[in-house]
Order: C-alpha cells, then structure tokens, then sequence
C-alpha cells in the first residue's frame, strides 16, 4: 500500500504539515498531561479510522510507560474502570468533538463542564487544541491512504 501523496516529498505540503506540528508543539509542551494527550489522540484516531495515527500513538504511549489493559480499553472506556475522572471527561470531550456532525449542537455542556471540573483554563484550551490538530491529521491520513504499521517511536522528531 503506497500513500495517495508524499505530504514530506511536496513542497507545499511540508509546509503545511510543519505548522500544524507547531501547534502541536504547543500543545504537546502544556501543562495537558502527557498520558491523557495519548489517550485523546487513540480515542479520535480509532473513531475516524486512523491507522497510521492509531500505530503511532499507541506506540509512543506504550513506550512512555502506558500498559497494554489501558490501551486495549480505551474504546471501550466507559465501561473500564482503568481510567481517572478526569481521564474520562477528556475522552467524552474527544469523541463529542470529533463527532460533531453526528450530534445536534456540538459538544454538550454537560461535557464542558466534566471537563472544566478536571481541567484548567490552560489545558482545556490544550485539551480543545489537540482534539482539532489530531482530527486534522485523521483525516489528512485517510484521505492519502497512509498505510499504518511501520512507526517507530520518535521517528519524526
């Protein structure tokens, strides 16, 4: 399986992959722990179908110390008992937003405020900034067809 376009090899794409990873930066150096930024980026990347993202995010969660049960779980994360309050509150927030479309009004207020309980102002604004960056490769990714298996932790950086 060979991607529909190199988003490295063209000019104009890299450019444009570049700056979302700044923002990703951004996003990836907040005070957002770094666990929950796996586990919203496998919840969004599993619902839209992701395998590329879905083969590298476990993998950079597994070797940051994420244990096989949690992982094997999260989409099944309501009825695991391997997730914190707060961990909850961002995966509801996370499949909300990014199933926008499927949802009358979006994300409920409901959700906002689990989330504002757990979260503060800096890291929703982290928590909302991930949700989008990582549904923006999602879909870049199933649009091109990148085929998923041969990730390496830390490979891109």
């Amino acid at each position: 399986m060979e991607a529909r376009l190199n988003m490295f090899a063209n000019p104009f794409a890299g450019k444009l992959v570049r700056h979302i990873n700044s923002a990703g930066k951004v996003v990836a150096d907040s005070t957002l722990p770094a666990a929950t930024q796996e586990l919203v980026k496998i919840r969004a990347s599993q619902i839209n179908g992701c395998g590329f993202c879905l083969d590298m995010h476990t993998k950079d969660a597994a070797k940051a110390g994420e244990t096989a049960l949690r992982l094997n779980l999260i989409a099944a994360w309501r009825e695991a008992k391997v997730f914190t309050d707060a961990e909850r509150a961002a995966l509801e927030l996370t499949e909300q937003g990014t199933r926008i479309a499927d949802a009358a009004g979006g994300v409920t207020d409901e959700a906002w405020a689990e989330a504002a309980r757990h979260y503060d102002e800096d890291q929703l604004a982290a928590l909302v900034g991930l949700i989008a960056i990582i549904n923006t490769y999602n879909r870049m990714n199933v649009m091109l067809q990148n085929p998923a298996g041969d990730y390496e932790p830390g490979m891109f950086g």
